[in-house]
């Protein structure tokens, strides 16, 4: 008879074990069973002397990966060594390889594909169930991944900022009144996420809320040459956001980018409509009124409509709003993103100062109040608007995160343990980066 034990060891891949036999029992259970095959696996872990005398065998079973399709059941029969070394604290010891450290009920591996299995979106419970294994299991693997693989983030030169949301607010107990009562306080269920936009290091932390304290205790915790490496810093038109930038990394400049400036014209066009409409008609819109049915064509951009499309929308609010306000609304959303297009073709200085003026100009003279807030918050930011003017930096990068951060939260059903979400929510935003830079080439050099 062949001995196809080598082959059996091969086809298993646990290095430094060998594969004595296979037994199917009949309930249809594979056992596999393995023996040392390692030389160093009788050295003692403290004084790393080789030992030759053995006290007793150990039986253990710890849990693998599938074989072909079938999770068979592993058992090691290995020694129990004594220490002869004088003076070494240790007098017994078990056998142990890499695959199977001392102490584990679990391989090498199997830990390391739970992890990537979370790493990659998959929800603990799921990637649990498919390997057969606990949850506490998964997650002690995850953790031990989240602290070889999470580092301090390296200086990065353009900074993101943006929220996203935890949860639901809450009302927590916040004390008692002169009068007995309990006094209640809201939580901020926002989280602040910080996003390398220069290098691709992806999501580098996150802190609770959105406060200028929090990021400034976030940006107060790295490390002086990363503070000093930042040169622009990309957020929304959020002051918390500006103070704290100022504060802590005041030798960066701010940029407001143009999704979320034509995102405050979009809101004041549909705020003017629908006051508008409660004013000539004394209720909400209705889908037989031709502003309230043109309402997404108000909020396209003007080279996206087609002239069937601009046609409908123009001539049903010249004569369904005797006012105007609802046309002139419209066309100074037009006018910012004519202004915010001068980034994306690099325009000329003077170029910009024109079509500043005419967004301007055009909001004084309309003398609508939601078109006078508007121009009054881009006079606000117009320092932090002009950076990506000039350098086209944008937060789409950041955004992006916030949609894998998100596709972090569905599949978890939610979370409640911050430390948890913000250390899967990181491995699965910066798993692409991470598993690049980790690539070996193939050729050498």
């Amino acid at each position: 008879m062949v001995d196809r034990s080598d082959d059996a060891t091969c086809l298993l891949g646990l290095a430094g074990l060998k594969v004595e036999g296979v037994v199917l029992t009949s309930a249809g259970i594979k056992i596999v069973q393995l023996v040392t095959d390692d030389p160093d696996a009788a050295r003692c872990p403290v004084c790393r002397t080789c030992s030759s005398s053995g006290k007793d065998w150990v039986l253990t079973r710890p849990r693998d990966l599938s074989c072909g399709g079938v999770f068979a059941a592993v058992q090691w029969r290995k020694r129990r060594w004594r220490c002869r070394t004088e003076g070494c604290p240790r007098a017994t010891f078990t056998e142990q390889v890499a695959q199977v450290p001392a102490r584990m009920r679990t391989t090498t591996r199997l830990r390391a594909a739970l992890a990537v299995a979370v790493e990659d979106g998959r929800d603990q419970a799921e990637v649990a169930a498919a390997h057969r294994v606990s949850w506490p299991t998964v997650q002690r693997a995850v953790v031990a991944h989240g602290a070889i693989e999470l580092v301090e983030p390296e200086p990065v030169r353009v900074l993101g900022m943006d929220e996203t949301r935890f949860g639901r607010p809450r009302w927590l107990p916040d004390g008692v009144h002169a009068d007995g009562r309990i006094r209640w306080a809201r939580t901020d269920p926002w989280e602040t996420g910080f996003v390398d936009i220069s290098t691709g290091q992806g999501l580098l932390g996150q802190v609770d809320g959105r406060t200028s304290a929090t990021v400034q205790a976030w940006l107060a915790a790295r490390t002086p040459e990363f503070r000093a490496a930042v040169e622009v810093v990309v957020i929304d038109p959020h002051a918390g956001y500006a103070a704290a930038v100022r504060a802590a990394l005041p030798a960066a400049k701010l940029a407001v980018d143009h999704f979320h400036l034509i995102m405050l014209a979009n809101k004041a066009v549909t705020v003017v409509r629908q006051r508008v409409t409660r004013e000539y008609l004394g209720r909400r819109g209705r889908k037989t009124d031709p502003a309230w049915a043109n309402r997404r064509l108000l909020l396209r951009g003007r080279e996206r409509l087609s002239e069937a499309a601009l046609t409908r929308m123009w001539n049903g609010c010249i004569d369904h709003d005797p006012s105007g306000q609802i046309l002139t609304a419209w066309i100074a959303k037009e006018e910012l993103r004519a202004l915010c297009a001068t980034a994306a073709r690099g325009g000329h200085p003077g170029e910009i100062r024109d079509r500043l003026y005419t967004f301007y100009t055009w909001c004084a003279d309309a003398q609508i109040p939601e078109l006078t807030t508007l121009a009054e918050t881009i006079e606000t930011w117009w320092p932090a608007i002009e950076v990506f003017l000039t350098t086209g930096l944008t937060n789409a990068r950041t955004e992006g995160i916030n949609r894998l951060i998100k596709q972090v939260k569905r599949a978890g059903c939610g979370f409640r343990n911050r430390e948890n979400y913000r250390r899967r929510v990181r491995l699965h935003c910066t798993r692409h980066t991470r598993r690049l830079s980790a690539r070996k080439p193939t050729v050498p050099a």
